[in-house]
C-alpha cells in the first residue's frame, strides 16, 4: 500500500510474525467500524495514542484497548511527566506515521510505550499497520515482545 506499511510488514517478518496486513474498507473510520470489518470485538482493537510529555518534549505511545478511555492521571503517575496533546506534525515527526495509522512498531524515533493491561485478556488483538486503513493481527504477548512496552493499568 505504501512505504510505511511495507516497513511494518518487514518488521513483522523479522520477528517471525507472518500474519498479513489487512486493508480495511474506506468506511472503517472508527474502532467500532474496524472491528466490524475484521470481525472482532472493539476491545480487541489496539488503538495507538501518542502524547507529548512535558517538560521533556518526548513522545509517549499508549496502546489501549479500543473500548477504554485513557486515564491521563494514571499515565502521568507512571511516566513521571505531564501528558499534553500531540498534534499531527508531532506525531508524524516522532513516529513516521500519520494519526490513525500509528503502528506499535517501526517508529522513526525511539518512543516510550505503555500497553493497556486489558489487552492481555484476549487471544488475538489488531493494531494499525502504518496507514489509517491497514491493520495486523497478533497476540498480546507478541505486542509486548515486539514493542518492549510496559504493561500498565491505563484506563479510567
Amino acid at each position: 500500500m505504501n512505504e510505511k506499511v511495507n516497513t511494518v510488514q518487514q518488521i513483522l517478518h523479522d520477528f517471525g510474525h507472518y500474519h498479513e496486513i489487512v486493508t480495511l474498507p474506506d468506511n472503517a473510520n472508527t474502532a467500532q467500524a474496524a472491528a466490524e470489518a475484521i470481525d472482532c470485538g472493539v476491545a480487541q482493537i489496539a488503538k495507538s495514542i501518542i502524547f507529548r510529555l512535558e517538560p521533556s518534549g518526548s513522545a509517549l505511545l499508549v496502546v489501549a484497548s479500543g473500548i477504554n478511555r485513557i486515564a491521563e492521571h494514571r499515565v502521568e503517575a507512571i511516566v513521571g511527566e505531564k501528558l499534553t496533546k500531540a498534534n499531527a506534525n508531532f506525531v508524524k515527526k516522532q513516529t513516521g506515521f500519520v494519526i490513525g495509522g500509528v503502528a506499535p512498531i517501526g517508529h522513526s524515533n525511539p518512543i516510550q510505550i505503555l500497553i493497556d493491561e486489558d489487552l492481555l485478556q484476549y487471544e488475538t488483538i489488531w493494531a494499525a499497520a502504518g496507514h489509517p486503513k491497514t491493520v495486523f493481527q497478533m497476540t498480546p504477548e507478541e505486542l509486548v515482545e515486539m514493542t518492549g512496552g510496559k504493561v500498565a493499568k491505563v484506563k479510567e
